[in-house]
């Protein structure tokens, strides 16, 4: 070759490899860069305020006809809240906004201007749009507070939000109200502003505007508004749900009415005597509030919207016309209503008041069916949702407790408790419902037959405070510290809501996973765009909030929370229809494998059935909202009729489902009474199983020494029988059990379409 030639070829090669060192030189330099905290820091700011120098102008271009005038600022977009069943079928509205009636701001009383600026924006007339105190203030509120407290908006600011912006919570919608509030400040009056504001503002009940405020809380024209009646309304302003005195307690509204007032003497707008004059006058409220004609599952809507406003903002909900596909299953969802109707006015000589009703997927925990009370238009109590009140659960708490001690290897199926008369730690001696001692029990039967004594033993076994802890790993939140309960805690003592209970017991049904509850499935505006969770900037926040770096808790949606062989363990016992069949008969049982708990407190005061398939669980309460007690009405005669024909309503047309046995139970046949006693086949978690025909091995028995004394007395017509020997025939695939009629429940169960 020539030599021209190789030394062209080898200048060649010389310049390739060059480039190439460079080009891993400079990506090297480039991941070096990036690498380095204070620099990757440098880099974040520097974008963040080229973004910041870019959103004035774009803002402006985008916004600059809709600034030309009032009639352009103003928004009359349709607003308000509709939910819509699973299959996008509408079924409830809420806030549905009238026309806009506008008015001059020469026909908006001084009083009501006055109040408006003392009460959400003192520096109004002074400031340039926006209050850089304000804002700084809020943003420190917020950061320690770890949520969106304060809004730091003046009244120019939240006319920008209304009029263009979404109500989202980010720094870069923040940084655009801003903008638009500055500029809607340079070309309007202070008068034109109010005068846009006070037009626009939600009020509440579906009135945006002054004029529609005055006609719908006071059914007068704004022109005729009082300093007291102007206050009222500017005081409802911050929450319109939560101080309407035409949906709420009048009491609340007063009391902001009281705030207004006192703000209009401090900037001496008023004096004190004209604020003292103001909060004596008794108002006169429009009676002629036309009442919803929506009666289709109407404490789920009101949960819903109260999830919503809670998550996003009453403002943003109403304003932004939210669309809401929910979880509900409308046909489950109206027979569940019936059947609560009908088996209250069934019990009404009883003594039974109300009652109420969930059913969920177990699968995911959305909310398929909601029956707050018996009747909506109940006047003394319609209106009250007993599916998230907190009351005692009774028993249907037990399987928590029995589910550690599983869990925690403390126990098995086959351990041997001891019914009979007890005293425990603190001098407490439980009773079983019918005051009866059985002597040596199982734990299957015990908990099958929801027996006390042997619960409270396996209560202190576990430990209050891990029982605590396993009903909030569990997903219960309404329970204190524990030193507010003692071993009755297994027993029920503590407040819970129906809605979470049935959620405990989904996840037994979901082999000890636990899911969220939801009644959402998607969320749409009015332009038909999807709706974000209100996340955003405030995740920054969080995350940069040093209060947060030690842990936050604990989130621990679609996690398990108990193994699954615990919550398997829990199952073959609550669906063991021979364990149970000693104290309740048929009574709990579905034409299909069911798991089932009943639940009743002391004096009656509160019945529940709890029971699921591996695809539907229902929890169902009967009672008196006042407590007063029932006559005799335990959970398996209140309230498990309407747990069976709700089970048995949205399952007929479904395939019939057996739960999954994980592979770590084995069966093993035992003697839990003795070598010399009748054995039978046991589950047991692998490593707690007998070696042979008798105790488990790492299950001892119990060891609590019966006290001495007199056997209570049996109640009337209870006879006393001698301990039979166990019959429980643990299942993973028990036997159907044909439906056996009750008594109380007599509505038809069509097949589910």
């Amino acid at each position: 070759m020539h030599p021209r030639s190789r030394l062209k070829r080898t200048d060649f090669s010389h310049r390739s490899r060059v480039t190439k060192v460079q080009k891993k030189s400079w990506n090297g330099s480039f991941r070096k860069v990036f690498s380095h905290p204070k620099k990757k820091l440098l880099y974040f700011f520097s974008i963040i305020f080229i973004i910041l120098i870019i959103i004035p102008p774009a803002t402006y271009l985008y916004f600059a006809n809709d600034l030309k005038s009032k009639d352009s600022v103003m928004n009359r977009q349709e607003t308000g809240l509709t939910l819509l069943d699973r299959n996008g079928q509408p079924f409830y509205t809420f806030d549905l906004a009238k026309s806009i009636s506008y008015i001059p701001v020469t026909d908006i009383p001084d009083s009501t201007q006055h109040a408006l600026v003392a009460a959400e924006d003192r520096t109004f007339y002074t400031d340039p749009g926006f209050s850089v105190t304000g804002i700084a203030r809020a943003f420190l509120a917020d950061i320690f507070a770890r949520k969106v407290v304060q809004g730091g908006s003046t009244i120019t600011q939240e006319l920008a939000k209304n009029a263009f912006l979404s109500s989202s919570q980010n720094v870069f919608r923040k940084y655009q109200e801003l903008v638009l509030a500055a500029e809607l400040n340079r070309r309007f009056s202070k008068q034109d502003i109010l005068e846009l504001y006070l037009n626009s503002v939600y009020f509440g009940e579906g009135a945006f505007g002054i004029q529609n405020a005055a006609q719908t809380y006071f059914g007068i024209p704004a022109k005729d508004l009082d300093l007291a009646q102007s206050a009222l309304l500017i005081g409802v302003l911050p929450a319109p749900s939560v101080y309407s005195p035409l949906s709420n307690s009048p009491d609340l509204a007063l009391q902001r009415q009281k705030i207004v007032l006192q703000a209009m003497a401090t900037n001496e707008y008023i004096t004190q005597a004209q604020a003292d004059q103001a909060e004596s006058e008794t108002l006169a409220y429009n009676t002629n509030k036309t009442p919803t004609d929506d009666l289709v599952a109407p404490h789920f809507a009101q949960y819903i919207r109260n999830q919503l406003i809670k998550q996003y903002g009453e403002e943003k909900v109403v304003r932004d016309g939210f669309r809401v596909t929910t979880t509900m299953d409308r046909k489950l969802q109206e027979y569940a209503e019936k059947s609560v109707t009908q088996q209250i006015n069934n019990l009404r000589y009883d003594h039974a008041g109300n009652g109420a009703a969930v059913a969920l997927n177990p699968k995911n925990g959305q909310i398929l069916a909601m029956v707050g009370s018996y009747d909506w238009t109940d006047p003394k109590f319609g209106q009250t949702n007993m599916a998230v009140t907190p009351r005692q659960p009774g028993s249907s708490f037990k399987p928590i407790i029995y589910g550690r001690a599983l869990d925690d290897h403390i126990i098995t199926p086959a351990t041997v408790l001891q019914d009979v008369a007890t005293t425990f730690p603190g001098n407490y001696k439980p009773h079983d419902y019918d005051f009866r001692y059985r002597g040596n029990v199982t734990v299957r039967r015990a908990l099958a037959n929801s027996l006390n004594i042997p619960a409270v033993e396996v209560m202190e076994k576990v430990g209050v405070p891990n029982g605590i802890d396993e009903a909030k790993k569990l997903g219960i939140t309404t329970l204190n510290s524990a030193t507010n309960y003692g071993l009755s805690f297994v027993l029920g003592s503590g407040e819970v809501q129906l809605l979470q209970m049935t959620d405990v017991y989904a996840t037994f049904a979901d082999q000890g996973v636990y899911h969220d509850t939801t009644g959402v499935i998607q969320i749409q505006d009015k332009y038909g765009n999807t709706v974000a969770a209100p996340a955003d900037f405030f995740s920054f926040l969080m995350y940069l909030n040093p209060l947060n770096w030690f842990g936050s808790g604990g989130n621990h949606n679609n996690q398990q929370v108990i193994s699954p062989e615990a919550a398997y363990l829990i199952t073959s016992i609550l669906s063991d229809n021979n364990a149970r069949a000693e104290e309740f008969g048929g009574a709990l049982t579905l034409n299909r494998t069911a798991a089932v708990k009943t639940g009743t407190t002391d004096n009656f005061k509160d019945a529940l059935t709890l029971g699921y398939t591996p695809s539907l669980v229902v929890g169902v309460w009967v009672g008196n909202n006042d407590d007063k007690p029932m006559d005799n009405i335990a959970g398996s005669l209140g309230a498990a009729p309407i747990w069976r024909n709700i089970m048995e309503y949205y399952l007929a047309s479904k395939p019939i489902e057996q739960f999954s046995m994980p592979s770590s139970i084995l069966t093993e046949d035992v003697c839990p009474y003795g070598p010399y006693t009748r054995g039978y086949m046991e589950y047991f978690i692998n490593g707690t199983q007998p070696d042979s025909c008798g105790q488990p091995t790492g299950a001892p028995t119990a060891t609590i020494t019966p006290t001495s004394g007199p056997t209570p007395t049996n109640q009337p017509g209870t006879t006393a029988t001698p301990d039979p020997q166990p019959t429980a025939t643990p299942l993973p695939q028990p036997t159907a059990t044909p439906v056996q009629s009750l008594p109380t429940s007599t509505l038809p169960l069509p097949t589910v379409q």
